[in-house]
């Protein structure tokens, strides 16, 4: 059995603690506070709101750091709480782990072995839920629903975006202001912090699921979930509209930045020219198609589907960034009535009615999709044959 303590030097030298954030789990959150000071006496609880008997079984913790409030307010709340808890006490970073005991605290040592090989980073606990058993249907999936929209955000793969163990680096998002209360949270926090360059590590971990009748879960499938879409929405609207453009033009504000273009480019010899040239003929064909707000959530899993270079299509789809996102709305209106035999390519907003709108709509939408076409095809023979002439062909 390990002593008390065991792993304070390693907490200690990283200025690390253990953050647990607990709601009506007073049948488990003792043995969870138990296990965890065999391991480390640096420990904040945030007790959100209980109604049980969870401050009575606090009482017989003196050594943890609490922080209680009433009413119950979410688990995000009770995160950002104790992460600017923890950030205000002098601590680096929070371990975060739940109070329903399905983590175990013997794994607190694997974001610290993690810490010290990249310090300042976010690490999240993956688990294993194909391997483990008594794992409920909508956690694996919700899980996999999650991963993807992480992916589309941020152009990372995580295999585990809803993992409540992780590790925080608190100085770094404690002053941030969040929008979300509950469960999202967690994706939220994820999310903007790889917007502002905290790199996202994710380490392996063991996890304990009771069977269903000695579960306690506060998860509530339909409403968490709606707010985790309404969230993942928010989000990609957002990464559309400012992160991607501002990256994009950081990216070619550097010589690095350029260096990055053709070694995506010219990397990976497996690939074909004509799987390269398709991948930005498709980025371009997407960044200009009149389905706006929706082209990367659109294309990225088709990209995949057809098994093109994703980081190719995604760079070409930044043809509708701005400044060229008004060039091209005149472009595909200008196309379109040209086609329908209008007499005015611009919109006049004199006597507008709902058959005006619609003659503009349907002109803006017709436009908009054979000038995707037209350029998506340009695209790709002018890259093919730029590919076919520069890029030398895999040694045999």
């Amino acid at each position: 059995m390990p002593e008390a303590g065991l792993y304070d030097n390693l907490l200690k030298k990283n200025k690390a603690c253990v953050l647990i954030p607990t709601y009506n789990n007073a049948g488990t959150l003792a043995g969870v506070i138990k296990d965890v000071l065999k391991y480390s006496t640096d420990v904040i609880v945030v007790n959100d709101g209980s109604t049980d008997n969870t401050r009575a079984i606090l009482d017989e913790f003196p050594q943890v750091h609490l922080v209680s409030y009433q009413p119950n307010k979410g688990k995000g709340i009770a995160l950002q709480t104790g992460i600017r808890e923890a950030a205000k006490l002098g601590y680096d970073y929070a371990i975060a782990m739940d109070s329903d005991g399905q983590h175990y605290a013997s794994d607190l040592k694997v974001f610290l072995d993690k810490i010290e090989e990249f310090p300042g980073a976010l690490i999240i606990g993956a688990r294993n839920l194909s391997a483990e058993e008594n794992v409920p249907q909508k956690s694996s999936f919700g899980n996999k629903f999650s991963n993807f929209w992480f992916w589309v955000n941020t152009g990372l793969r995580m295999p585990d975006t809803q993992s409540g163990y992780r590790l925080y680096p608190v100085q770094k998002l404690a002053s941030k202001t969040y929008y979300t209360r509950k469960y999202e949270f967690e994706i939220e926090v994820m999310v903007r912090a790889s917007w502002s360059g905290v790199p996202i590590i994710s380490v392996p971990i063991s996890v304990y699921y009771p069977k269903p009748e000695e579960r306690v879960s506060h998860f509530r499938p339909f409403k968490d979930f709606t707010r985790i879409s309404i969230l993942n929405t928010v989000l990609v609207l957002i990464a559309l509209l400012y992160i991607k453009p501002r990256d994009f033009f950081r990216l070619l504000s550097n010589k690095e930045g350029w260096r990055k273009i053709w070694r995506t480019v010219f990397a990976n010899p497996e690939e074909s020219n004509q799987t390269k040239a398709a991948s930005i003929g498709f980025g371009i064909f997407m960044g200009i198609v009149p389905v706006w707000g929706f082209q990367l959530a659109i294309g990225i899993p088709l990209s995949i589907a057809f098994k093109m270079n994703k980081a190719l299509f995604i760079l070409a789809a930044h043809i509708s960034v701005f400044p060229f996102t008004p060039i091209i709305w005149v472009a595909s209106l200008m196309t379109g009535k040209l086609l329908l035999r209008q007499d005015k390519w611009f919109v006049s907003f004199d006597h507008l009615s709902l058959q005006r709108f619609m003659q503009e709509g349907a002109a803006f939408f017709l436009g908009g999709t054979v000038l995707a076409i037209v350029a998506g095809l340009l695209s790709y023979l002018i890259a093919y044959m730029s590919l076919a002439t520069f890029r030398k062909p895999k040694a045999i």
